[in-house]
């Protein structure tokens, strides 16, 4: 009996999944909206996400407009844009709220690309830590005599193969943020 590897990509899966999340909210100079998602305004007691309390929208390429649906939270929202790592003062006018990305410096672009190259390296390691977790369970199963030890060389090498795969799907995803800093 082979080891069943279909637990172990739908978890690289997930790991490429969070690393392309992640580097959504790298500000690459260009207005992205998803640099809001972890941002939250206590509404009302509560955290939550700006765009439940708001419209965010993109006139142009390099500025976002949040318009809250509740004028009394502005304050929040600023308050909360402030406190947060993206690095941007907010420009409040009474009605909504702007946010104006500058030009990138060339030392912006690249601490920008060292950020995302670490980013890659943490999804390498997490992949990494999905094949060892396989390469254990296939040990134990030989160890208790459930596979052969053909059979865990098969699994072994399934399990490698999968690794590359997603090892060179994270450096194609990489390398294309990088693109996108660099040209900006």
């Amino acid at each position: 009996m082979k080891l069943d590897t279909k637990d172990f990509e739908a978890r690289m899966k997930k790991s490429i999944e969070a690393y392309k999340n992640e580097l959504d909210t790298v500000r690459a100079g260009r207005a992205n909206p998803n640099i809001l998602s972890r941002v939250t305004v206590d509404y009302y007691g509560s955290p939550t996400p700006i765009n439940q309390i708001g419209s965010v929208s993109i006139p142009d390429a390099r500025t976002i407009v949040i318009q809250p649906w509740d004028a009394t939270t502005l304050k929040g929202i600023e308050k909360a844009i402030l406190a947060s790592d993206i690095g941007i003062t907010p420009a409040n006018d009474g009605k909504v709220i702007r946010l104006v990305f500058p030009q990138l410096t060339e030392e912006r672009r690249k601490e920008l690309k060292k950020q995302v190259s670490k980013l890659g390296e943490d999804a390498k390691v997490a992949v990494r830590n999905i094949r060892r977790d396989a390469m254990d369970k296939s040990k134990d199963m030989k160890k208790n005599s459930e596979m052969t030890e053909d059979e865990q060389k098969i699994s072994d090498k399934n399990v490698q193969d999968l690794t590359d795969k997603y090892i060179k799907e994270i450096d194609v995803i990489t390398a294309a943020k990088e693109k996108e800093i660099m040209e900006i």
